[in-house]
């Protein structure tokens, strides 16, 4: 083990979209962090396998929390990052006929609820309304998680002087000594060990929340996982067209930031596999020794991840277009979802940073949407 040990401000645990914007913002106050990430690279999880939605709140009708947090932040997270964003598309929400959770009445009163746009649209030459109760006009965009993500490595690049990067590396062991944390990080290249110190603790793991509280000798939160996969196709009657069909066991196509490719998801056939364990516990994991409960790994690459459901969602989505449109598969991304056990009821999204140590300091970030990134500076203590 190295000798000399290094000390931090702020020693930040995951480095996904939420790890790095909590590094970047306490970099503005001067304080000196270091981003432990155990893999090879930054942003290879749920940052960028998603659906790319800069949430506006349609998305939950049941949840009215969630709804409003994605609008409150929609504004500045567009602002601050509309180079990345695709706002030239039609985006349409619909009702099913059959089996819906919400009916069209709910959702207009929903929408006129939270302020948003919700217009009905009586005709449209690429839908079936056979299959719709209702459709509507609304206002929502994706953003381009490829592009944000290189967007934030050279921004960590930037502030090379006060952040700190170690990739492909761990936290081995923690204790808190005094005021600080005494942590042991261990190489995953070499195995070498190093022990640092740090003032405070982010951690911003999201599947891999508990194993990190449980290393720091703090209480879990209540999750549950899914392996989840998002489709990626094309269509050259609908790339610029985006339909969300509410609620329940239905789907939904857009395109993917500003690539030719339109993400789609399918509530019924994206998630492969749950795990209600407080840790992601799959049985593919006895497949791949790489992967464990208390360390998950990648799913995209791994030789036993699920087998494909494309077919079925291009499948289940067709329904709800006109005859003519095509869809032509391209590729699939896996990765795990993490949602609190909390909102498995109502399907809600919310940010939730917990102070599960006051001193020494230790947070605790799990979060659903990209728009909520901003929350740790209401939570965070510089």
């Amino acid at each position: 083990m190295s000798s000399a040990r290094e000390k931090y401000d702020f020693l930040i645990v995951g480095g996904g979209i939420f790890g790095i914007y909590a590094a970047l913002y306490l970099s503005k106050y001067g304080l000196r962090t270091c981003i432990v990430e155990k893999e090879k690279e930054l942003l290879k999880k749920a940052s960028i396998v998603n659906q790319a939605r800069l949430h506006s709140g349609y998305h939950y009708p049941r949840s009215v929390a969630t709804a409003l947090m994605s609008d409150d932040n929609k504004a500045r997270f567009t602002a601050d990052h509309q180079q990345f964003i695709n706002f030239e598309f039609e985006k349409y929400y619909a009702i099913d006929r059959f089996g819906s959770f919400t009916d069209h009445l709910q959702f207009e009163r929903f929408c006129e609820f939270i302020k948003i746009k919700c217009e009905p649209v009586l005709r449209h030459p690429l839908f079936n309304y056979h299959r719709l109760e209702a459709l509507y006009s609304t206002v929502e965009y994706t953003f381009d998680p490829i592009l944000i993500a290189e967007y934030y490595r050279q921004q960590l690049k930037a502030h090379a002087g006060s952040i700190e990067v170690q990739l492909y590396s761990q936290v081995e062991r923690a204790e808190a000594r005094g005021e600080a944390w005494a942590i042991e990080l261990r190489s995953l290249e070499n195995g070498r060990r190093q022990e640092v110190e740090a003032r405070q603790v982010i951690n911003a793991t999201y599947a891999g929340s508990n194993a990190i509280n449980r290393l720091f000798g703090l209480r879990d939160i209540d999750l549950m996982h899914e392996i989840s996969e998002m489709a990626f196709v094309t269509s050259p009657q609908v790339k610029n067209i985006g339909l969300t069909v509410m609620d329940g066991q239905f789907g939904s196509i857009m395109p993917y930031g500003l690539s030719d490719m339109l993400s789609l998801s399918s509530v019924a056939y994206t998630h492969h596999k749950v795990s209600y364990d407080n840790l992601p516990t799959f049985d593919c994991q006895a497949l791949n020794p790489e992967c464990r409960p208390d360390f998950p790994s990648i799913c995209s690459p791994c030789p036993a991840r699920p087998r494909s459901n494309y077919r079925k969602m291009i499948g289940q989505i067709k329904h709800y277009f006109a005859d003519e449109v095509e869809f032509h598969y391209f590729t699939s991304m896996y990765t795990i979802k993490s949602k609190l056990k909390a909102n498995y009821i109502d399907d809600g999204r919310p940010t939730e940073i917990s102070i599960l140590n006051e001193n020494p300091r230790f947070y605790c970030i799990f979060a659903g949407k990209i728009n909520s990134i901003y929350e740790v500076e209401k939570v965070v203590t510089v």
